[in-house]
């Protein structure tokens, strides 16, 4: 039989568990992840900085950070660059939008039934596969010059990749929430909306995020060679063919900048909103 614990034992063993809960190192708060995220941005700038002051690039080809930097801070203080963002933000919310309402649903009746999908998955692939460039003229002739042209290709292009993800997505679906559903006498339209739709609800935002940026893309594209006034593909195209580099760079930034917002976004809203995901 083991001895009974001195009170020195029990003390200690009480001072142990009155410490704080703060010192437990699994509850520490976790390092920031700015001081890494700097790290990209930082190194590009310094090799930009070093290639355009050893003259490893002609300055006719690449003028220096700090003079684009300037250029830029410049076009956005007299709102001249503002001038050619909303547009393209515009045309390109409004290309999503299309895509999103349109590929979600059409998506979910596609996904719930394999035998439709196997019937028209030919043409999904076969649209998804063709360069988006090779239909611009079709969209011309249908939708004349104008934004109509420039909404519909980028739509039709990010619709395909909605349809596509939220598809995939349906099909992926745990059968066993699908069956429970069924057992409990849901009907199909109710199984479609209520199981079906918020579990295809992570393949989607992968699609969503996707569709964005296609959209972003072709919008850009578009505006370089579809006859446009404003929107940052006319701004970058127009500075190119005066040669006015450190504007052209900075476009080019400021449009990565909105691809790059885009992209976070849906990431954040993803992990937001779909917390359930993996449950």
């Amino acid at each position: 039989m083991n001895p009974p614990p001195s009170e020195s034992t029990v003390l200690e063993a009480s001072a142990a568990d009155l410490r704080p809960i703060d010192k437990d190192p699994s509850l520490q708060r976790r390092p920031t992840r700015a001081p890494y995220v700097l790290i990209g941005p930082v190194a590009l700038f310094m090799a930009w900085w070093l290639a355009a002051s050893a003259d490893l690039v002609s300055e006719k080809l690449l003028p220096g950070p700090i003079e684009t930097m300037a250029s830029l801070w410049g076009s956005l203080l007299n709102g001249d660059m503002l001038l050619d963002v909303g547009p393209t933000l515009m045309r390109t919310l409004y290309a999503f939008v299309i895509a999103a309402g349109i590929g979600i649903p059409i998506g979910i009746i596609l996904g719930s039934s394999s035998k439709l999908y196997r019937t028209m998955e030919f043409v999904i692939d076969f649209f998804r596969s063709t360069p988006v460039t090779a239909v611009f003229p079709l969209f011309l002739l249908i939708f004349g010059i104008g934004d109509a042209a420039k909404i519909s290709v980028a739509a039709f292009a990010a619709g395909l990749i909605v349809l596509f993800n939220v598809a995939y997505g349906v099909m992926s679906a745990r059968q066993t929430r699908i069956m429970a559903s069924k057992v409990m006498g849901a009907s199909r339209t109710r199984i479609l909306k209520d199981v079906m739709f918020f579990e295809s609800l992570t393949q989607t935002f992968v699609g969503l995020r996707t569709g964005v940026s296609i959209a972003l893309v072709v919008i850009i594209v578009a505006e370089m060679f579809i006859g446009s006034d404003t929107g940052m593909g006319h701004r970058i195209i127009d500075a190119q063919q005066v040669y006015n580099l450190t504007d052209m760079y900075s476009s080019i930034l400021v449009t990565g900048a909105i691809g790059y917002g885009f992209n976070r976004l849906f990431l954040v809203l993803d992990k937001r909103l779909i917390h359930w995901s993996g449950h």
